[in-house]
């Protein structure tokens, strides 16, 4: 075999292993994107079926039913309102009306069902994307307040 053709083949395999390792990280990139939702969003048919997201708002008023370790709550973008159940330990801050993110999965029953609910550790916090969507959410109304 010449030199030439043998540089060939090393060139070929060694695109081939950078081609591999791209997919795979790719792959893995793919599988742990997780994106966030507004409860109209959600009900529009806009979040993924079957797949992990966040959906974020306010908590409901007068929606918090706690039952031993299982808990469920209703967010809301003000615009529309979406149920959550959640089964663990809530963080402290956790409270009605006030901004939250649940992570997790929409069921066949339109029920969010999430397998993690976050929170930052200030009482004033309200997460980025919920205020986004909230304002949003408000504008809208306003918009529609104002049509005869």
């Amino acid at each position: 075999m010449k030199a030439r053709t043998r540089r060939f083949i090393w060139i070929a395999v060694g695109v081939l292993v950078l081609c591999a390792a791209a997919a795979f990280v790719l792959n893995a990139f793919q599988s742990n994107l997780v994106f966030f939702f507004t409860p109209t969003q959600v009900i529009k048919g806009e979040a993924p079926k079957g797949r992990t997201f966040r959906a974020g708002g306010m908590v409901k008023e007068n929606s918090l039913v706690r039952d031993g370790n299982a808990v469920r709550f209703v967010i809301t973008d003000t615009m529309q309102e979406m149920p959550v159940t959640y089964v663990g330990l809530l963080p402290d801050l956790f409270k009605e009306g006030k901004g939250v993110v649940a992570q997790g999965k929409l069921g066949e029953d339109g029920i969010f069902v999430a397998s993690e609910v976050l929170a930052k550790h200030d009482e004033n916090y309200m997460p980025p994307e919920a205020k986004h969507a909230m304002d949003q959410a408000a504008a809208a109304k306003a918009a529609q307040s104002l049509k005869p």
